[in-house]
């Protein structure tokens, strides 16, 4: 899920000696198959190029909206076919039929288990594309304009859409900012594209909209691997200050629409100088990282039917993990925190091997994860004045309205923020989707964005900005 990051722990299922096979199978080709998640199923194609051990290829998820997804590895060890997809944590191991045509195994992924047999594809038939109605058809009332714009600081540009309405402006101007994990312009994920529905929404409402690709994303300049939030931070900053600089746009009226972690990267430029002139969170955190994902695990465990028992021994290893994190001087390398993060694993779970320790410690010391983990809003909350709506659904799993709200709305008091506005949208999920049960299931919603909760944005910017 491309928002605020899940602790992924892929794990790697080991297949017995072949007792049949002798000769390796040719893998080249198109795979799918069936993945069975709790209340939903997910198809998933492989397209394998490459003969023998210097085979390569790519992944789709067509439900999610997923091609072309590159894998880290593609092997072929007698009868046995595994398949790693670090992009997204993933990995597949599986043993082929005695004709060749499939492979029967297990998916690993977020530290779950699913079985999955591939099944050769001789069709090349596609699965059709998910009806997304709210996505806008032209002709439409705005203009459009792909363009870069630099990050100074960074040392490259960005690449974006600017919506501009209809008239000669000058106009107020919202940035959106995305959440964790590559984002491109739209916010594409599980077949969504939840920041061209809001633009289209905003610009048809009198705002200018700048949508931009990640760094090193799609068509964006820079480096993705290892950059902080921080360093997104810088990125948005830019966006602010390329804006301020064009005559279509009114420069004392440029905000942030920051979506999940993108909400952290608002508070964060708000805090500083020539930050945005309002801020928008949606889903944004307002408790330290490690109580987001604590929470997080906690709620998507009772949606996928964990029992209690196995819930509270999770989040009793995370606490003890995320205290040694916390215990680390800033200058600790990510060996040293990896290899004292496994020594508490094998505290925390004496059976665990001293290998699968230092694995499952390596995810946790990521710079990106690290830092998120460390990071207080409360920090940059008490140094944001300018007008502020922050919004969470009470279904979301991800980042708890009940939980993240409240601190938010301390935080800006500590501020002495009198032009807050703090909410909670009733069975909103994380992707502000109508989800009254809390289901998540993303992909099987057709409504990308409920007009509720975009007319709530778009209301109080007209308030409030104007």
């Amino acid at each position: 899920m491309k928002t605020l990051r899940h602790l992924l722990a892929a794990q790697l299922l080991l297949l017995a000696p072949a007792a049949f096979a002798q000769s390796t199978p040719d893998a080249a080709g198109s795979w799918q198959g069936q993945i069975t998640l709790p209340g939903q199923s997910l198809r998933v194609i492989f397209d394998l190029q490459g003969a023998a051990n210097q085979l390569s290829g790519t992944m789709a998820v067509p439900q999610q909206g997923a091609t072309g997804l590159p894998l880290s590895s593609v092997v072929v060890r007698h009868d046995s076919l595994l398949i790693g997809a670090d992009k997204i944590g993933g990995r597949f191991a599986g043993r082929f039929a005695a004709d060749g045509q499939q492979a029967a195994g297990v998916w690993s992924q977020g530290g779950g288990q699913f079985p999955l047999t591939l099944t050769r594809n001789t069709t090349g038939a596609a699965a059709p594309a998910p009806n997304r109605p709210q996505e806008p058809k032209g002709p439409l009332p705005y203009r459009a304009l792909d363009l870069t714009f630099p990050n100074p600081k960074g040392g490259f540009k960005l690449a974006g859409t600017l919506t501009l309405p209809q008239g000669k402006g000058p106009f107020p101007a919202v940035v959106l900012v995305s959440g964790s994990g590559p984002e491109d312009r739209d916010e594409t994920v599980f077949g969504h594209k939840p920041f061209l529905v809001l633009a289209d929404y905003l610009t048809r409402r009198g705002f200018a909209v700048l949508r931009y690709d990640d760094r090193g994303t799609a068509q964006s300049g820079g480096i993705y691997k290892d950059a902080l939030t921080a360093d997104f931070t810088a990125d948005a900053q830019a966006a602010l200050a390329y804006l301020r600089t064009r005559p279509d746009i009114k420069p004392r009226q440029v905000g942030l629409i920051g979506h999940s972690e993108g909400g952290l990267i608002a508070w964060q430029a708000a805090a500083q100088p020539k930050g945005p002139d309002f801020v928008v969170s949606l889903a944004g955190p307002g408790v330290p990282g490690d109580a987001v994902l604590l929470r997080q695990q906690a709620d998507l465990g009772h949606a996928a039917g964990a029992d209690s028992a196995a819930i509270g021994a999770n989040r009793r290893l995370h606490k003890a993990l995320f205290a040694a994190l916390r215990r680390l001087p800033a200058t600790a390398s990510t060996t040293e925190a990896t290899q004292q993060l496994a020594a508490v694993m094998q505290q925390q779970v004496p059976a665990m091997s001293s290998e699968e320790a230092q694995k499952q410690a390596a995810g946790l010391t990521a710079p990106w994860l690290r830092s998120f983990l460390l990071t207080d809003p409360a920090t940059y909350l008490a140094k944001v004045k300018v007008p502020v709506l922050a919004l969470n659904g009470t279904t979301d799993l991800q980042v708890a309205a009940d939980e993240n709200l409240p601190a938010i709305e301390r935080g800006l008091k500590a501020a002495r923020n009198s032009h807050a506005t703090v909410r909670a949208l009733p069975g909103l999920n994380h992707l502000f989707q109508t989800d009254p049960q809390a289901t998540s299931h993303y992909a099987d919603i057709e409504e990308t964005f409920a007009p509720s909760a975009l007319q709530v944005v778009g209301d109080w910017l007209a308030t409030a900005v104007r």
